[in-house]
Parts: structure tokens; sequence; C-alpha cells
């Protein structure tokens, strides 16, 4: 049997589809470093009905993250819309069943990023990116951020920070993701992809 190649896993929880596109660019960005791939995994959502269940398979778009996806990545890019300044509830429920690769360090020493979209300019993305890293400074993670070598990040008058990616979605009619946001997603896919080819030689 073939060895399974590294990949970057990109994981996220979208509502209205905005996070689910910056999945996307990132993974456009690991797909420029050759000897890595990008695995594009999201989470259910949750529901207060003890009752609700769902199906192991979303309807549509990527498939549902296991703990293997996470376990056996090379690096993680993790991606939440905002909610009150931190991740959504979904993206914490995943994470708050990963005590057991917390005890046995099975994330230690990967490269790890974030991303995020707002409906208000100023409505939580450098809170939700900084807080979102938490958990995974726990998991002894490296983070990784952009740096303002990257031109986007002088010039965009929407989403982007040196935390990571991140989209002005608007509270109106949903604002498509700019240029300048698609460019730094594709900036963090491709350093992610960098560190773990690095980190793992």
């Amino acid at each position: 049997m073939a060895e399974q190649s590294p990949y970057i896993l990109i994981l996220y929880y979208s509502r209205n589809g905005q996070t689910a596109e910056l999945a996307t660019q990132i993974g456009r960005g690991v797909a420029r470093v050759s000897g890595i791939e990008a695995r594009i995994r999201t989470v259910p959502p949750v529901s207060p009905a003890t009752e609700a269940s769902l199906s192991a398979v979303p309807d549509s778009g990527a498939p549902y993250a296991s703990k293997a996806d996470l376990a056996e990545c090379a690096g993680l890019a993790l991606g939440s819309p905002t909610r009150f300044g931190n991740m959504a509830a979904p993206l914490k429920h995943f994470l708050d069943t990963t005590g057991d690769l917390w005890l046995s360090g099975t994330l230690s020493g990967k490269p790890a990023g974030a991303f995020t979209s707002t409906g208000s300019l100023h409505g939580g993305q450098e809170s939700t990116l900084l807080t979102m890293m938490i958990p995974l400074l726990h998991h002894g993670m490296v983070l990784c951020g952009l740096p303002y070598t990257e031109k986007a990040l002088g010039e965009t008058e929407t989403g982007g920070t040196p935390y990571g990616p991140s989209h002005w979605a608007g509270t109106g009619e949903q604002l498509p993701i700019s240029e300048h946001e698609k460019s730094l997603c594709q900036a963090l896919g491709e350093r992610l992809a960098r560190f773990a080819l690095k980190l793992s030689a």
C-alpha cells in the first residue's frame, strides 16, 4: 500500500458560505507547493435538541472532519465565522473532543494558522483569530500568521490581518471575497504547506 501524502487540514465551520470560500482559497495556496496536499473538512452544526442527529456526510460541500483527519495532518488551517469575537460553537465543540490528542502530544510541533469571516469590518476579526489560536497553543502547534511582506496586507480595504486571512462579508447582501482577501488566503496556505514540509523533514 502506498504511503499517504502529507496534507494540510483545512478545518472550518461556515454558516453562509463565506468561510467555506476562504477555505477553498487556502487550499489553492497549498496546491502551489509540491509534495503536500490540501484536505478540506467541515464540522456539523450543533443543536440544543438532544435527540437531533446528523448524517455522517453533509448534503453538499466538504465532508465532516474526523479526529483522524486532525491527528494525521502535517499542518492545520482553522476557520470560523466570528461569534461575539470568538469562534462559532460547532468548531469549538469539535476541538473540545480532542483531549486525547492533547494528552498524547499528537499535534505538537505542527504548523497551524487561523482564518475568519465577519459581518462587520470591525466586528471581531482579530479577536476571533487570536482566540482561535489558544487551543492550538495548548496542543503545542507552531503558529503561522501573515507577514507584511505580503503586499495585499498593506493594500486591503476589506479583510486581512497579520494574525491570518479574514473576509468582511457585510451585514446585508453578502459581499464577495476581494482579490486581496483571496491573495492572503492563498499566501497562508502556501506558508503552512512550506512550513509543514520543513518541520517534518
